[in-house]
Order: C-alpha cells, then sequence, then structure tokens
C-alpha cells in the first residue's frame, strides 16, 4: 500500500516566506540583546533607561482611571482624532509654549521618530546622526534604507564644527538626528549657543533636525536650556514622551510639528495606527490637569532619587576599582558613561567577566555609529531602577571582573 503524503504548504515552518525587509533586520545586532539570553539568576542588569517604579505616580494614576471610567457614555472607550485629545495636546502644548495645532499624541518617543523618518526621509536618503548614537534610531531608519553620516558627540552634544565642515565640503543631508538633552549614551547637551547654531545650519542647508528629547526633564542640579530655538524652526521636529516621567508601559508620546509639516504628519499617521488610545490618553490628561502641580511634583521626586544613584554609582566604582574608569555624574538622565582608562583591558571580556560575576550592561562598542570615536571603551550603566545596595554590588561585580584580566 502507498502512503500518499501532501506537499508542505507555504503555512509550513521550513517554507516560511520573508520579505527582503524583515531578512535584513532580523538578525540580533548586539543592543540590548543581553536581554534576550538568561543571565544568572542573581543578576543586575543594568541594560536600560527603566524609571523606578517608586517615582511614578500609580496611585493618582489609577484614581484617574476610575475618574475616566466614571464619565457618561464612557467616551474614553471610543475612537479619537488622529492627531490627539483634548486636554492632553492643550497641557502639552502650553508646557512646550506652542500652538495646540503643533502637537501630534503618539504610542511614545520611538513612534514619533519613526513618523519624522517617514515624513522627511526619502529611500537612499543621507541622515546625520550622532556618533555614538541611541542604536534604536538606526533600526528604525534602516526602514528607509538611508545612508548615515556618523557626526561626533562631544562633553556639548552634537560637534558642530565637523557637521559644518561636512555641509560646506558639499555634503546634503536629508535630516539629522541627535539626543540635545542628557545624552543617551554620552550624558553631554548642547548649549544654548549650539541649539542656536544647529538651527541656522539646519535652515541654511535645509535638512531637518530630529531632536530626540526623552530625558529633558530628569535634570539634576539645573534645568536644560530652552527648547524655543527647536519649537521656533521650521525645520525642527521636536520629539518627547512620558516614558521616562509617567512610565513606559503608557506608551504616550508627542511630536512638536513645524508649522506647515503637521498636515503630512497626520496624513502619515492616519494610514497606519490612527490614533494612540483614547482610554490612555484620557486618563493622562484627567492625571495632568486635575492637579497641575503633579507633574512637576512627581519629577522633582524622580531628579532626587535619580541623582542620588548617579553619585553613589560614581563613588562605588572608583572605590571598587580605583583608577580604572573615568566617570562623571552627569547633569541629568538615566545612564553613566564611564571610560576604561588601562587600554591593556579588553573590552569585550570585561563584558562577558561581568556578566559571569552576575552584573548585565551595554558594551560601548554598541553605542557607534561610525569610526572616530572611544565608544568602545566606554560601559553605559542604566541605574534607574536599581537601588544603591544594588549599584554598589554591581560595582563590586566589575571591579572583580576586571581584576580576572
Amino acid at each position: 500500500m502507498t502512503i500518499q503524503t501532501e506537499a508542505p504548504t507555504s503555512a509550513d515552518a521550513s517554507t516560511v516566506r520573508r520579505t527582503a525587509l524583515i531578512s535584513a533586520f532580523a538578525t540580533p545586532k548586539g543592543f540590548g540583546d543581553a536581554t534576550l539570553r538568561d543571565p544568572r539568576a542573581d543578576a543586575i542588569e543594568l541594560l536600560g533607561g527603566v524609571p523606578d517604579p517608586s517615582v511614578l505616580p500609580s496611585a493618582e494614576l489609577a484614581e484617574a482611571t476610575a475618574r475616566v471610567l466614571s464619565r457618561p457614555g464612557v467616551p474614553a472607550l471610543q475612537y479619537s482624532r488622529t492627531e490627539g485629545i483634548s486636554p492632553l495636546r492643550e497641557w502639552i502644548a502650553e508646557r512646550e509654549g506652542v500652538a495646540v495645532e503643533r502637537i501630534i499624541v503618539t504610542n511614545g518617543g520611538f513612534h514619533g521618530l519613526s513618523l519624522a523618518i517617514q515624513t522627511v526621509v526619502e529611500r537612499g536618503d543621507l541622515v546625520a546622526v550622532d556618533n555614538p548614537i541611541f542604536p534604536l534610531f538606526l533600526r528604525g531608519l534602516e526602514l528607509s534604507a538611508a545612508d548615515i553620516l556618523p557626526i561626533r558627540i562631544g562633553a556639548n552634544g552634537l560637534d558642530l564644527e565637523q557637521l559644518a565642515d561636512r555641509l560646506r565640503d558639499g555634503v546634503r543631508p536629508s535630516a539629522l538626528y541627535t539626543v540635545p538633552d542628557f545624552h543617551n549614551p554620552s550624558q553631554g547637551s548642547l548649549t544654548a549657543e549650539g541649539r542656536a547654531e544647529l538651527v541656522r545650519l539646519a535652515e541654511h542647508y535645509g535638512f531637518v533636525v530630529f531632536a530626540d528629547n526623552p530625558y529633558r526633564e530628569l535634570w539634576y542640579s539645573g534645568a536644560p536650556e530652552s527648547s524655543r530655538e527647536f519649537n521656533s524652526s521650521p525645520q525642527v521636529i521636536h520629539i518627547n514622551t512620558f516614558t521616562k516621567t509617567l512610565g513606559p508601559g503608557l506608551r504616550l508620546g508627542w511630536v512638536v510639528a513645524p508649522e506647515g509639516r503637521s498636515a503630512d504628519i497626520l496624513a502619515l499617521r492616519s494610514r497606519q495606527d490612527s490614533h494612540s488610545s483614547t482610554l490612555v490618553q484620557a486618563i493622562v490628561g484627567e492625571l495632568l490637569t486635575s492637579d497641575p502641580t503633579l507633574f512637576d511634583t512627581t519629577l522633582d521626586r524622580a531628579r532626587a532619587l535619580y541623582s542620588e544613584r548617579a553619585r553613589a554609582l560614581v563613588a562605588a566604582l572608583e572605590r571598587e576599582a580605583p583608577g580604572a574608569f573615568e566617570a562623571t555624574v552627569p547633569g541629568g538622565g538615566l545612564f553613566l558613561w564611564p571610560r576604561l582608562v588601562d587600554d591593556a583591558i579588553d573590552a569585550d571580556r570585561l563584558a562577558a567577566d561581568a556578566s559571569a560575576e552576575g552584573v548585565e550592561y551595554q558594551r560601548g562598542a554598541f553605542f557607534a555609529s561610525g569610526p572616530g570615536t572611544d565608544s568602545a571603551r566606554h560601559l553605559r550603566l542604566a541605574y534607574g531602577n536599581v537601588d544603591v545596595a544594588l549599584l554598589e554590588e554591581a560595582a563590586a561585580r566589575i571591579g572583580r571582573a576586571l581584576r580576572r584580566q
């Protein structure tokens, strides 16, 4: 008797079809990959910019949720407008100092970046980027098959002299990406003069600045420079988020669109997810407007906590590994960017040995967007959701890992 079998169908696991786009970026690329494997059970993770739950207004969010869901007709469970709802947009617009028509609510900061890329960047365009850089921006840029022009990042953010030199040489990017406040990963912030010069260059040479600002509110000892230069220029798309201040799980952010680009971004958005969660927008809008002091009170607690942790981690690294690192307490944000002083230390081996000791961090090499930096000699240590005792233990483990070499 002959047993006949059916030929494999396109749904079989062995014959699943991948588009060329998916095939191009399906392989892990380093940054964040430590979260894809199982570390030691007692591992201390210093991997991501995660806010501490103790400074998130969870009780107030619960109360705001109850009020929103008790309204007649429950409008928060219905569809809403692509640009977002009031009073949330009005609150954001007032804080940014712009007309409400320029505010577009997004599903977090990265969604805002994706909209900016798709609005401005043609396939194959050149985009100037931070070097070192927040690596996920480059992954978002892959969808546009863009080429990149790495621009050095220094103590005061973007190296505007290098950028100006390249522009004078005839290089013409369609856009530029930078984190202007408490840079991820390198901590620096653009000065007021730097912001004005960046805007001047953008307006003179015709490129659009993507100003990615998730850490702007998390300053420690003094507020960052004004956003007026960014918010008043037709060449800047300013992106921000509640991820680091109210909680990543909300998936809520916004774009300050330049005058004249709001309609383009909305047309694009209407062909994607239509709008952000009406319920989440309504809850956050209720939270922020029912108590005008709540947001800044929440931020004050967060700033004090993160400042304490940053200082404790710098001190612990020096105590556990004297002279091994150049480490500076940042002016804000959620990251330390210590540099290995001894060039004889193998940074990749150190990361592996630290993992074996039970501490996980992001290797600096993951953040380089091109040559010309010493990123590979750095560690990016995230301290937002790790208490001081664990940070001190993490430093001790890094010290032990160093001594293995």
